[in-house]
């Protein structure tokens, strides 16, 4: 069994964004004190790169296939089923993720002429990041479905 790379793309990504959350949420709270003025952007600017750290973390446990999920049931199948099984559960899930995708471009579209309150940005720029977290799940899908680990339960042994 192939040994799975630590650190991904999607891992990456959002662990910088987790450390630009943190340094937007210290800058406001200076702000709140004597010390420094804090500037206006920082509390919309936290918003939008959480909303980004989270959707781009969903990539990323999908990557590990780490979501949760009622494996016993799974579990107690034959290898064979099981594997059926999943792949028809993964397709399922790929287009649920698909629509998501297609409603998040959509939105995208619709919102490229309106500009956030306080940063220098459209809104669209915020609704990317679900367009593009579903297009990550789904290429993290198609692998799975593609290499054959769709019947793989993480942690879960067959019975």
């Amino acid at each position: 069994m192939a040994k799975m790379r630590k650190y991904s793309f999607e891992g990456s990504i959002a662990t910088i964004l987790f450390l630009a959350l943190i340094t937007i949420i210290a800058i406001q709270i200076l702000g709140r004190t004597p010390l420094l003025r804090g500037p206006v952007w920082t509390e919309e600017a936290a918003r939008w790169v959480w909303v980004w750290m989270a959707f781009i973390g969903i990539a990323e446990v999908e990557r590990q296939n780490r979501h949760l999920r009622m494996g016993f049931l799974g579990a107690a199948l034959p290898a064979q089923l099981r594997k059926f099984v999943f792949t028809i559960v993964d397709l399922v899930y790929l287009g649920v993720m698909g629509q998501l995708c297609w409603v998040g471009w959509q939105t995208v579209s619709r919102t490229l002429g309106a500009s956030s309150v306080t940063l220098p940005l459209p809104t669209a720029a915020l609704y990317a990041s679900a367009m593009i977290a579903a297009a990550l799940v789904m290429y993290r899908i198609v692998r799975r479905i593609w290499v054959g680990k769709s019947s793989e339960i993480d942690g879960v042994e067959p019975l």
